[in-house]
Parts: C-alpha cells; structure tokens; sequence
C-alpha cells in the first residue's frame, strides 16, 4: 500500500504546486487559435475509443457517420467533464470556506478554482467550435449530484474527482500523441492534461493522508459513495442523446453500445491508473469493488 503522505508533506506539496502554477498556466483565450477554420472530415477521437467500435452497427456505418460519431461523442465527453468541474468548484470552495486561507493545501484549492473555470470557458468554446449541442447528464444524475456536492467530504470529496479526472485524462493523453486527431482537440487537451497534473497530484495526496486519519466507519462510507459517484460519471460520459445526432436509431445505438466488450474494455483501459491507486489506498474491496465493475472500470 502506498504510504500516506503526513500534512506537513502535503503542505510542501501544495506549495510546489503553486509555484509550478505561477509559472506554467496557460490562457486558452490566448493560447488557442479560436478563429482557425474547424475541418469537419477529420476524426476528433480515435475510432476505437467510441462506444459503437466493433458493433455490427459500426460495421453498417458510412465513414462520415464514423467521424460525425466522433464529433458528438467528443463534444459529449467534454460536456461532461464541463459538468463536473462546476461541481467540483462548488466543492473546493466549500472546502477552502472550512480552511485556514493560509495553509499552502487552501490556497492551492483556490488556485485550481481558477483553473477549472478557465477550463469550464475552453470546453464550452471548444463544444461549440465543433457545431455540436452541450450534452448534459440525466435529470436523476443531476439532482444526485446536488446532493453530493453539498455533503461529500473527506475521500468522497476527493476520489470521485480523481476518478473523474484521470479517467479523461488518459483519454485525453491518447488524443494529444494522435496526429489523426483534429488539431483543435488536440489543443485543447494538451492544455487540459498539464494543468490537471497538478490538480491530480494534490488529490492524491489528500487523498492518502485522509485515509490514514478516518475510522472504519467513515471509510465504509466514503467507500461507498466514491465508487457509487465516480461510476455514475463513468456512465454519463457518453450521452444517449449523440446517437440521433449522428443519424442512428438511438434505443439500437444505445443497446449495441452498452453491450459493446470493446468499450467496456476502453473503460477499464481509462480507470485503470487510478483504480490501482484507489486499490492501494483500501478503497476499492469487497463492497465497493462490485460497484466500480457493474461500471466496467474494474
């Protein structure tokens, strides 16, 4: 198992970050060329990463239904990672509200406030850059989301994020390395994926040193409910609603997709850092396990 970083590590951590951050953020407003034409007749993710791939209904697909699926499902992907980091904001400055403002750990908080909402603004340009509509999660999965964002403390705080970070963040690493990949997507996700270095590194360690402290109890709990969260935004990743966009019957496109091995192997191949890490850190056992695999990110 690995071990827990003690407080006044993580306070060192915190202030290496913020340093790092000072020196190497980025603007997307400046950094991106928002004006450069958008070429519809590229992928804007890898093929083999769409929910459809290796169906007999992706075998029926034309080529541009194949790329069209890719628009959308990138477009649904970034809405999603749009969604929860406004959950995440709310939830780092209810957090900081309860922090000492000059503990290094709050201040870092805030400055990662900063850029998530920078990264809020990039995704719904770059969504509608791309002509694609903002997906947004079931009405069900909202509501439960105001709850958890108004109640999670301790490693439910910080373990969804992580999940929900890092699963994109492997994602997004591919993507940038894929020179078949729109350069706008491209973009975007290299900015994304070196600022979110940064916020995955503090979680971990927070992580680590809260699982040290709590009780039994507490770590059933926060258990439970970081596997029932990060799997819920596992799920809500792709949308149903970019089958009928791409011209497909959506209740065929979404059976053929949710019985897809292939996808449900991208998704364990998208967790699979992070489960290990949660593994070590006692999160992920015999109750918790079968939550995270109903999810195929074990």
């Amino acid at each position: 198992m690995t071990a827990a970083a003690p407080l006044d590590s993580v306070r060192k951590t915190a202030t290496r970050l913020l340093g790092s951050s000072s020196r190497n953020s980025y603007d997307p407003g400046l950094d991106i060329d928002w004006d450069a034409p958008v070429e519809l007749d590229m992928k804007f993710m890898p093929f083999e990463r769409t929910s459809l791939y290796g169906t007999g209904l992706w075998d029926r697909m034309t080529e541009q239904q194949r790329i069209e699926l890719s628009r959308q499902e990138l477009a649904s992907v970034a809405s999603t990672g749009l969604w929860f980091e406004l959950v995440l904001v709310e939830m780092l400055a209810r957090w900081a509200y309860h922090q000492d403002p000059q503990d290094p750990r709050t201040q870092y908080a805030l400055t990662e406030i900063g850029d998530e909402t920078r990264h809020i603004l990039m995704f719904a340009k770059a969504i509608a850059r791309l002509g694609a509509p903002t997906y947004r999660p079931r009405p069900l999965v909202r509501q439960l989301a105001r709850i958890y964002k108004a109640t999670a403390t301790g490693p439910a705080l910080f373990a969804p994020v992580l999940v929900a970070e890092e699963i994109t963040d492997r994602l997004q690493r591919e993507m940038v390395n894929d020179e078949s990949v729109h350069p706008l997507v491209r973009m975007v996700n290299r900015i994304h994926v070196v600022e979110e270095a940064r916020h995955v590194r503090f979680a971990r360690e927070e992580v680590a040193r809260q699982m040290r402290d709590i009780g039994p109890i507490a770590k059933v709990i926060s258990n439970l409910a970081s596997a029932v969260v990060a799997s819920f935004v596992a799920t809500a990743l792709i949308s149903p609603d970019v089958y009928a966009e791409v011209g497909l019957d959506p209740a065929e496109a979404t059976r053929a997709a949710r019985g897809n091995p292939n996808y449900h192997e991208t998704r364990r191949w998208m967790a699979e850092k992070i489960i290990k890490f949660l593994d070590e850190q006692g999160m992920v056992t015999w109750y918790s396990r079968p939550i995270y695999s109903l999810a195929h990110l074990v």
